[in-house]
């Protein structure tokens, strides 16, 4: 009898820990999903001169920016002028065979991130995980706070339109 009772309070007790942990990981998990709905943020249409000899090829560009979350667009509402200033910049470096091949664009659309990164004064990904790893404690608290604490919300440039001509 005595047996069969602690049995039972054992499966009690596992029971009640398993439907706490549950319980307790579901908001978290509600928190996590919404937390990952990116927004999209679109900047005006861009015509661009390529770099092609002779100088009569041009891009019509469209790009938009998926960002972390709402909170962020102000942010970089703030920084758009200097950020369509660099994409106009890397976008008139590339040829017309370069951007006609996928290669080409995703190349561009990489560079444009960096980019965006730099205007914003967020390290680049691999040097952020770098920085925080191998940036002893005192020479953190010398360096701009958004460098130490945050990184680059914004996560992707996406093409909403790519014409060459």
């Amino acid at each position: 009898m005595l047996l069969v009772g602690t049995a039972l309070a054992g499966v009690l007790v596992g029971a009640s820990a398993g439907a706490w942990f549950v319980a307790s990981r579901a908001p978290a998990d509600d928190e996590d999903a919404s937390r990952a709905a990116p927004v999209f943020l679109p900047m005006e249409s861009m015509v661009v001169n390529l770099a092609d000899s002779g100088g009569d090829r041009f891009a019509q560009i469209g790009v938009t920016l998926e960002l972390e979350n709402a909170k962020v667009q102000e942010q970089v509402r703030a920084y758009l002028p200097n950020i369509r200033s660099g994409v106009l910049m890397l976008a008139s470096q590339r040829s017309t065979a370069e951007l006609l091949q996928r290669a080409g664009k995703e190349k561009l659309a990489t560079d444009i991130l960096a980019e965006v990164t730099r205007t914003m004064d967020y390290p680049p990904p691999a040097e952020s995980e770098r920085a925080q790893a191998d940036v002893p404690e005192d020479a953190a608290e010398h360096a701009p706070a958004r460098r130490r604490t945050q990184r680059n919300p914004v996560r992707r440039v996406l093409f909403s339109s790519f014409i060459v001509q």
